[in-house]
């Protein structure tokens, strides 16, 4: 409400002003009034990730932002038609041959995909050069913890980037199908990257939805709707166990 206005109507209607403004935060109005959410400012990063509600599909924040992310709306209805097979034999698996180095700089930006996603994912970034991230602050959206980043030999594996959709898991829900280039994008796709806790992406490993979620569970209505999309996106598909614990996750979102 402009000052102009407020003069009109005189102090009478600011508790009314006031109330509406509680009524909308409430109600989920936050975002709009502020700007948050993709077409705006990023989101508040901290409540977003640190919420205990599993229930609550805040906005990805910006600093989470990738081409193709779904609400929990859409992600329910991409889960729908995903097929539903039996896992393949993981024969013929290797990271590097199927899915490209670590890290490759796809999109042509001259850095490295490490270094893109630590720059997304991180705040308060200092750099050696254009590219090179040498700190930040993680808000980490896996355990809601900060942590500090620091690159070094002793340090750097504190902050990890972790394929959403683990690239095994992938490789054995039709990844084997795609091209060489179409692993290689995937494997660097903004989308299924997330900079995360380097203990707790170990602890993931190759987990599928079924077997393993974040122990953050205010962020895992985000982390199913993620996994969701990467696997629309190159056709992928679940296992029974996979699609069912997904299902159940975005019910409750």
């Amino acid at each position: 409400m402009s000052r102009a206005s407020t003069r009109r109507r005189g102090p009478a209607s600011l508790p009314v002003v006031v109330a509406l403004l509680v009524v909308l935060a409430g109600a989920g109005g936050y975002a709009a009034l502020t700007g948050g959410g993709a077409g705006g400012a990023p989101a508040d990063r901290s409540s977003s990730v640190a919420s205990s509600d599993p229930s609550t599909l805040a906005s990805p924040a910006g600093a989470r932002a990738a081409d193709g992310l779904l609400d929990a709306a859409g992600a329910r209805a991409a889960l729908a038609q995903l097929p539903v097979k039996g896992r393949a034999p993981a024969t013929g698996y290797d990271r590097v041959a199927r899915f490209g180095e670590a890290w490759l700089d796809v999109d042509g930006n001259g850095c490295d995909t490490r270094d893109d996603i630590l720059a997304r994912d991180l705040a308060s970034v200092t750099r050696r050069t254009d590219c090179k991230v040498l700190t930040g602050t993680l808000d980490d959206p896996y355990t809601g913890r900060s942590i500090a980043f620091t690159r070094g030999v002793q340090t750097s594996a504190l902050v990890q980037i972790d394929h959403v959709v683990a690239l095994l898991d992938a490789w054995q829900t039709g990844a084997q199908g795609l091209t060489q280039e179409a692993r290689v994008r995937l494997a660097n796709d903004p989308l299924e990257l997330l900079a995360v806790d380097g203990a707790t992406n170990q602890a993931k490993g190759a987990g599928d939805a079924a077997t393993w979620l974040p122990p953050n569970r205010g962020f895992r209505c985000e982390y199913a709707a993620r996994q969701v999309a990467v696997k629309a996106k190159y056709g992928l598909w679940v296992t029974p166990a996979e699609g069912t614990a997904l299902k159940g996750i975005l019910a409750a979102c």
